[in-house]
């Protein structure tokens, strides 16, 4: 599957099922590189989830990663502490958001 593909069907699983993202308002931006090199916005305001293939709004939290990676990262193959120890995963930002969406992750494995 591909990043987009991944993005869209995260996206689809949280509006669906609001209650892992209540509370949460904010913008990530996911940096891309590799195979599938790009920009991805990811929103969630009102309990709903956007996801844009380009800046739509300041982020408030970004990462910077592989693509491999970040499908590893959504799938719950890849641990973002040791990832962002070992430099796989850079965060610009709010640190603390980075932590929130591992657990938003989770709930949505």
């Amino acid at each position: 599957m591909t990043v987009k593909e991944t993005f869209y069907q995260l996206a689809q699983k949280m509006n669906e099922d609001s209650l892992g993202i209540k509370g949460v308002n904010t913008a990530y931006q996911f940096d891309l590189s590799g195979d599938e090199e790009g920009v991805f916005q990811v929103i969630i305001r009102d309990e709903q989830v956007h996801v844009y293939e380009e800046v739509k709004e300041d982020p408030n939290c970004t990462l910077q990663l592989s693509d491999k990676s970040l499908l590893k990262l959504i799938a719950g193959n890849l641990n973002p502490t040791i990832a962002y120890m070992s430099g796989k995963l850079k965060v610009k930002g709010e640190l603390g958001l980075a932590l929130k969406l591992q657990s938003i992750l989770k709930k949505y494995e």
